[in-house]
């Protein structure tokens, strides 16, 4: 399965990626999350291993997640891997103007385990964009209210 989902900022493109790049930022717009761990290589850097905590519903979630590239302020791509499922996210940031930016976020699902997981993803496909879409809103609502700098 594999979808994108994109919003605009009013934010020039160096802003959004600087708080696109900061991993103490995450809690201000991705629901649930608790912290993150780094596991392996260059923090930040492509190949590097790092353990995301989410705390959802009193439960507590985990994903590897494993840099792929990071050409920053164009591209930051990655892999997460979760016990139901992997995917690979890229987000992409163009300059739509000197106070404008498109955030483009293509996820691929490219493994799930379980029955049931299966089943959700064939059954309710949008179920999955919702989600990504609700963050990037999220992002882009933090985003335009950060202070530029």
């Amino acid at each position: 399965m594999k979808f994108t989902c994109s919003v605009e900022i009013k934010q020039p493109i160096a802003r959004v990626t600087e708080l696109f790049d900061a991993p103490n930022n995450l809690k201000e717009w991705q629901d649930g999350f608790v912290g993150i761990e780094h596991l392996s290589g260059r923090p930040g850097q492509p190949g590097a291993k790092s353990k995301l905590i989410y705390n959802i519903k009193n439960k507590e979630m985990e994903l590897i997640e494993t840099i792929i590239k990071k050409d920053l302020p164009r591209e930051f791509s990655a892999t997460y891997e979760h016990e139901h499922m992997t995917n690979t996210m890229s987000n992409r940031f163009t300059s739509l103007g000197s106070n404008l930016t498109k955030y483009d976020a293509e996820i691929e699902y490219t493994q799930f385990n379980g029955f049931l997981v299966k089943m959700m993803a064939f059954l309710f496909p949008g179920m999955f964009k919702k989600q990504v879409q609700k963050w990037l809103d999220q992002f882009k609502a933090f985003a335009e209210k950060a202070d530029n700098g």
